[in-house]
């Protein structure tokens, strides 16, 4: 089981992100001691939203054209409505959640964010929960969905808002020490 110590895990994010679904797994899986860096599709800091106002800016550790999937035990995926709606519009971006999936390597996403794996063509099949708004897309798109905290699929995980990130990052920590997960391709 690796530790979380030697954990690398990637989060991908663009302009309104929902502000606490980026920061708190960043800075919550960084204080277990794991190694994040937050990607944005042109390596520049990305503004958040909080609450109905633009939020906080977040730093980039680096460019997704810059990513090596392979570098990453785990890829997080914030919500907010304009970051994955952004994101799901971008190739690059959807190709790399499809090829964290299939790896086997974990993929967390939260609120909005299933959008970006219902692009990605990896959700059919699975049990999955998300915002009430877009149940409904995960459920057309072939998910068992539910409404829980958290669900888990072999290694992806899903969260439905900001009141569930405690139990969002715990299962991403077990997730993330459990290893790779064998799962048919998408």
């Amino acid at each position: 089981m690796p530790a979380m110590t030697d954990a690398k895990i990637l989060i991908l994010s663009t302009h309104g992100f929902e502000q606490s679904e980026l920061e708190k797994p960043r800075d919550d899986l960084r204080a277990k001691g794991a190694t994040v860096h937050v990607a944005t599709p042109d390596g520049q800091a990305i503004k958040g939203w909080d609450g109905d106002n633009w939020g906080d800016e977040a730093a980039a550790d680096l460019a997704l054209s810059d990513v090596k999937m392979s570098d990453y035990d785990a890829i997080v995926l914030p919500g907010g409505q304009i970051n994955p709606d952004l994101l799901r519009a971008n190739k690059d971006a959807v190709d790399l959640i499809r090829d964290f999936v299939d790896a086997g390597r974990i993929v967390a996403a939260v609120c909005h964010a299933p959008w970006l794996l219902i692009e990605a063509g990896v959700v059919e099949g699975r049990e999955m929960t998300a915002y009430p708004s877009i149940r409904t897309d995960l459920k057309n798109a072939g998910a068992h969905v539910v409404d829980k905290p958290v669900a888990i699929s072999n290694g992806i995980i899903t969260s439905r808002n900001p009141d569930d990130l405690n139990d969002f990052v715990a299962k991403i920590v077990e997730e993330v020490e459990e290893g790779r997960h064998e799962r048919r391709a998408a």
